[in-house]
C-alpha cells in the first residue's frame, strides 16, 4: 500500500542524513520533497500543511542542529509525528465489549467496500483472541445473496449465523438478532447493514432506526482504503449521521497509495482500529500507529511478524523440531515443513513486507532472482515426489532417484540438485544458530543500509557466491511464540519507542 510513499521519503532522507551539520535550508528542501510525496499519496491538504509544519517546527530547533548526526534525529522526529498522525504513540484502540450480553456491533459502510467479509473477519477475531461466542446476523435486505454470502462466510469463521427469514425487514431482524443471541448465550452480535452506493436518505433513516433499537456499544464504518479522499469524505458524512466509534479500513494489502490511511484520523477524528490485509477470514490486523509508521519509513514491522508467526505456527511442531535441530538434525521433511509454515504466514513477499528496507523495490529485485511464492511450492513439490526414507536420509538421492523425483515434480534435475544445496547450507545454518542466536540471524536479513542483503539471494538461488548458511527464517523456531528461523526464540530488542534499537542508523 504505501511502497511509493516510503520509496519518497527515503530518497527525501537520503538528501540530509550522513551530513555532519544541517541547515534551515536543508532541512526545507527535504520538507519539500516529503510534501510532494505525502500529496502524490493522496493525503488530504490540511493534513499534508499540518504534517509538515510539526516536522519543521522540531526539526530547526537548536537540539537538531547541534546534534552529532542532525539527520538521524531529523528521521525520528517524522517517526514520531507520523505516529501522531495516525493516533498517537499509545496502545491499539481495541474494540469496548463491556457490558451485559449480548453487545451489539454494527458494521456500515458504502456497497462494495468489504464489509460484510470484514464482519466475519471480525466474529473470527473476537472468538479467538477475546474468547467470547459471537453471532453474525444479515440486515442487508436489498442486495441479491448477500445474506447467503455472510451465512458462508460465518462458517468459514466457526461463528454463529441468524437463520434467514424472508420478508422481514433490517430493523425486524436486528430484534430478532438481539433476542437470539440473548437466549442462546452469545457474547456479541455483529449486524451487518445493508451497504450503500451513496449517502441516500432512506438508508440512513434506516441505519439510525437499528441502532437505536440494538443500541451497539460498537459502530464501525468500514471503507475501501484504495479510494482515497473518497473515503475519507465518506467516513465524514457518515460521522453526521450516526455515532461512529471507529474505522476499519479495507484493501490495504493493495497497490494503492495509502492516503486515505494517513488522512482519516486527522480529518474525522476517529481511530482506525482494524486493516485488512487479505481476502482470507483471517486477514484483519489490529491498526497500530507505531508500527504503521515503521513500516511507511522502510524500517519494517518485526513486532507484527512475531505475532502473526505466534498465531500461524504450530507451536509443538516447532519445539519438536527445536529439539532435532540441538542435535544437528534437519531433514528434508523439517524443510518442507517450514516452507508449509512460511505460506501459512502470508507467503514469502508477505513476510518480507515487515522486514526492514524490504520496499517494493528491493522485493523486485528479490522476485527477479527467482525468489517468491512460485519457489516455494516448487521445493514443496519437488519434496512431496520423495519417499519418507530420503526425505529422512537425503544422501540416499543419486541420479537415477533424483531424475524419478525430478519427473514426478514436473521440474528439471538441476532444480532438484538446488533444492538439495539449499538443504546443505540450512542444515549447516541450523548447526551454527545455537552459537550465534536470533540477533546473528537477523544480522544476516538486511545489510547496514537496507534492502535485500546480496549474499541472502546467492544463499537462497543455491550459488556458490554466498556463505554458508541457507534461507533465514525458514526453519522453526524453539517456541511458537516466536519467528519461525530464530531458534532459540527471542524478538530484536526494541527501544522505548517500540521500534528495534538502532533503527534510524546506517
Amino acid at each position: 500500500m504505501f511502497d511509493a510513499l516510503t520509496e519518497r521519503l527515503s530518497k527525501a532522507f537520503d538528501t540530509i542524513t550522513g551530513r555532519g551539520v544541517l541547515s534551515e535550508k536543508d532541512v526545507d528542501a527535504a520538507l519539500r520533497e516529503m510534501r510532494v510525496a505525502l500529496l502524490e499519496a493522496d493525503v488530504a491538504l490540511p493534513v499534508v500543511k499540518d504534517f509538515t509544519s510539526k516536522v519543521r517546527e522540531r526539526a530547526i530547533g537548536e537540539d537538531v542542529i547541534k546534534a552529532v548526526a542532525p539527520g538521524q534525529q531529523v528521521v525520528k522526529i517524522v517517526h514520531d509525528v507520523l505516529v501522531d498522525l495516525l493516533g498517537g504513540p499509545g496502545e491499539p484502540e481495541g474494540l469496548s465489549l463491556e457490558g451485559e450480553p449480548p453487545v451489539a456491533i454494527l458494521m456500515a459502510g458504502l456497497q462494495g467496500s468489504g464489509k460484510t467479509t470484514t464482519a466475519a473477519k471480525l466474529a473470527r477475531r473476537i472468538q479467538k483472541t477475546e474468547k467470547k461466542r459471537v453471532l453474525l446476523a444479515s440486515l442487508d435486505t436489498r442486495r441479491p445473496a448477500a445474506m447467503e454470502q455472510l451465512q458462508q462466510m460465518a462458517a468459514q469463521a466457526e461463528a454463529g449465523f441468524l437463520p434467514i427469514v424472508a420478508g422481514q425487514t433490517a430493523v425486524e431482524i436486528a430484534k430478532r438478532a438481539m433476542n437470539a443471541g440473548r437466549l442462546q448465550g452469545y457474547d456479541v452480535v455483529i449486524l451487518d447493514t445493508a451497504g450503500r452506493t451513496s449517502i441516500d436518505e432512506d438508508l440512513m433513516s434506516e441505519a439510525k432506526a437499528i441502532s437505536d433499537v440494538a443500541r451497539p456499544r460498537e459502530t464501525l464504518l468500514v471503507a475501501d482504503a484504495l479510494t482515497g479522499q473518497d473515503a475519507v469524505e465518506t467516513a465524514k458524512r457518515f460521522h453526521e449521521r450516526l455515532p461512529l466509534t471507529g474505522l476499519v479500513l479495507t484493501r490495504m494489502d493493495g497497490d494503492g497509495r495509502g492516503g486515505a490511511a494517513l488522512s482519516m484520523r486527522h480529518v474525522t477524528g476517529l481511530p482506525v482500529k482494524f486493516v485488512g490485509t487479505s481476502e482470507k477470514v483471517d486477514g484483519l490486523d489490529m491498526f497500530d500507529a507505531q508500527r504503521m509508521a515503521g513500516r511507511i519509513l522502510g524500517r519494517g514491522d518485526i513486532v507484527s511478524l512475531v505475532e502473526r508467526a505466534a498465531e500461524d505456527v504450530d507451536k509443538d511442531k516447532a519445539e519438536r523440531l527445536a529439539k532435532k535441530m540441538a542435535k544437528g538434525k534437519f531433514d528434508l521433511e523439517d524443510m518442507a515443513e517450514q516452507f508449509a509454515q512460511m505460506q501459512k504466514m502470508g507467503g514469502l513477499s508477505g513476510i518480507l513486507g515487515f522486514l526492514p528496507g524490504m520496499n517494493k523495490a528491493a522485493q523486485g529485485q528479490m522476485a527477479a532472482a527467482g525468489l517468491d511464492d512460485k519457489m516455494l511450492k516448487r521445493q514443496g513439490a519437488i519434496i512431496s515426489s520423495m519417499t519418507r526414507q530420503e526425505k529422512r536420509k537425503p544422501e540416499l538421492l543419486k541420479a537415477s532417484r533424483k531424475r524419478r523425483i525430478a519427473a514426478g515434480a514436473g521440474v528439471e534435475v538441476q532444480d532438484v540438485n538446488r533444492l538439495l544445496k539449499m538443504h546443505r547450507q540450512m542444515s549447516d545454518m541450523m548447526k551454527k544458530a545455537g552459537k550465534k542466536g536470533a540477533k546473528g540471524l537477523m544480522a544476516g536479513m538486511t545489510p547496514p543500509g537496507g534492502g535485500p542483503n546480496p549474499e541472502l539471494i546467492e544463499r537462497m538461488k543455491g550459488n556458490k557466491g554466498g556463505a554458508a548458511g541457507g534461507l533465514p527464517g525458514l526453519p522453526g523456531s524453539g517456541s511458537g511464540s516466536t519467528l519461525p528461523g530464530l531458534p532459540g526464540g527471542g524478538t530484536p530488542p526494541l527501544g522505548p519507542d517500540g521500534l528495534p534499537i538502532g533503527w534510524g542508523k546506517k
